[in-house]
Parts: C-alpha cells; sequence; structure tokens
C-alpha cells in the first residue's frame, strides 16, 4: 500500500492530500529516510511523521485497504 492512503487509511493524518504534501516536504520518515508518497509500506516498517515540534513514531501492524474508525489503531503501534 502507498505511504500517504496508508496514512490516511490508519487516521494518522486526516485526508491523503495532507499526506502527499508532508511527504513532499520531507516531514515523514520511513526507516529513518526521507520518504516520498508512493513508496510501498510493508508490515515492521517505522515511520516517523514531525507535526511541527511534535514528531510521532509508529511500527506498521498491518495493512489492509480499508478499516473502520475503531479498527484504525490496530494498524499501527505507538514507539
Amino acid at each position: 500500500m502507498r505511504l500517504d492512503k496508508f496514512l490516511k487509511v490508519s487516521r494518522l493524518i486526516k485526508r491523503r492530500t495532507v499526506a502527499n504534501e508532508a511527504c513532499d516536504a520531507g516531514r515523514v520518515l520511513v526507516n529513518d529516510k526521507p520518504a516520498k508518497a508512493s513508496l510501498n509500506v510493508k508490515t515492521g516498517d517505522i515511520i516517523e511523521i514531525q507535526f511541527g515540534m511534535k514528531s510521532v513514531k509508529v511500527e506498521v501492524l498491518d495493512v489492509a485497504e480499508t478499516v473502520k474508525k475503531d479498527e484504525a489503531k490496530d494498524l499501527y503501534r505507538y514507539l
């Protein structure tokens, strides 16, 4: 699954266009490397997102095309 779509489906970022812009600005790292929105995300990848002064680091546990809102938090775990 593409990185921008995973960020939206997992609800780490609200909209896919915002996820795209964050990737283009270099605010998203996958396995400690700047990532493009088109990067293929796999189980076990470490994603770090920088929101202004905050930084969120998560590990991908599952990759699903669609999930319910209540199940979105099961796609990742905070580190």
